[in-house]
């Protein structure tokens, strides 16, 4: 029979559920995490191995979850860095006909503790009123509640290492295939975008979030792609040189985090969103043809649009929810960057042809070097 749990806020409100996956190490050292909810109807497998929620409690916002079991080669890393998920019903995936495990398998096995039984819609209502908190997940309500009152007796000391970096590879490694190199800058990076690179007929090398400039271009790569990853990209400044070292020299895509760390090494700037956007049906149009998509995302900050100004860089997609910079082109190199994830995974698939433009950019870089030799 499960336990009884919580997830407890700093202002005392209180979500009761029922305790699933690995609950060890919430038990033996309590931290709070920033509690974010997604409302995609399915992709729960992609969204646990999204190494963007690393340092996060995910709330899903669709009632039944687990539905159609856990098949690993769905998954977006070999890893996961969700600190909670939190759902309304959770199914143990009886019916699915691949499946080689389940959602509450993969979370006992890889350190993830869930909170079932919740009042998702309750909760979703609190989040979108009050922005994106930081919550605990304890056994009682009386641990969150000491948690809190101690933690406003003890300040933290010292600074905590990026969640990027604890999700990056630890190596530089490249992936056997034919055509132009393509250097990934990982700072989180979903298996979908390799794949997508691979079917255009691209060469990948993936590179640690921590390489300089320097370490990517002795490879003599043909185009960078900087990658999604989480957390707060003012927080990335090394991140931030990097990006500014490669400018001038490839053709560039940014994808989500890569997206933000373009537009602040052009100088611009960034700001955190109330509570992000977080689902498989945000809808963008492009401002040059009036075409409108809907687009799967996963990111709690925007590139602040009138910071752009004088960065050489014209904003091409806006969200047509709140008007937020989807999309970027810079007017004088070969550099392009969308918000959204156009890998679709989970989410919509038409917007697949970034990649095919990244494409175009990146033989036409190999051809005016091979005309210069």
């Amino acid at each position: 029979m499960s336990k009884v749990a919580y997830l407890v806020f700093k202002d005392g409100t209180t979500f009761e559920g029922e305790e699933f996956g690995d609950w060890a190490k919430s038990s033996s050292q309590l931290e709070e995490q920033e509690v974010v909810f997604n409302t995609s109807m399915s992709g729960y497998q992609e969204m646990v191995t999204d190494l963007s929620y690393a340092g996060q409690i995910l709330v899903l916002t669709q009632p039944l979850i687990g539905n159609y079991g856990w098949h690993h080669e769905e998954n977006e890393a070999d890893k996961t860095r969700l600190q909670g998920l939190i759902l309304r019903e959770l199914s143990e995936g009886e019916g699915s006909l691949h499946g080689e495990g389940s959602l509450e398998d993969y979370c006992q096995q890889h350190g993830v503790p869930g909170l079932k039984g919740v009042d998702t819609r309750a909760l979703t209502r609190y989040l979108r009123q009050f922005g994106t908190l930081p919550g605990v997940l304890v056994h009682t309500k009386k641990d969150g509640q000491e948690y809190w009152l101690n933690s406003q007796r003890h300040s933290p000391t010292g600074l905590k290492e990026h969640w990027a970096y604890k999700s990056t590879v630890k190596e530089a490694y490249e992936i056997p295939g034919s055509g132009p190199l393509i250097a990934v800058l990982d700072f989180g990076v979903k298996r979908n975008i390799i794949r997508n690179l691979q079917e255009k007929g691209l060469r990948v090398m993936v590179f640690p979030a921590r390489s300089t400039a320097e370490e990517i271009l002795k490879n003599h790569p043909s185009g960078v792609v900087i990658s999604n990853g989480p957390g707060d990209p003012e927080e990335l400044p090394e991140g931030v040189a990097t990006v500014r070292g490669l400018y001038e020299k490839l053709p560039i895509l940014g994808i989500c985090l890569g997206h933000q760390l373009l537009a602040l090494a052009a100088g611009g700037k960034t700001y955190k969103l109330p509570y992000g956007h977080r689902g498989g049906n945000h809808p963008v149009i492009d401002i040059r043809t009036g075409k409108a998509t809907m687009t799967s995302q996963n990111h709690g900050y925007a590139v602040q649009e009138e910071s752009l100004e004088g960065s050489g860089f014209e904003v091409t997609l806006r969200n047509l929810n709140d008007g937020t910079v989807e999309g970027m082109e810079h007017g004088s190199y070969p550099i392009l960057s969308v918000q959204f994830h156009p890998e679709g995974a989970p989410g919509p698939e038409e917007n697949a042809e970034i990649f095919d433009r990244f494409r175009e950019l990146v033989l036409n870089y190999c051809s005016s070097r091979k005309g210069r030799r």
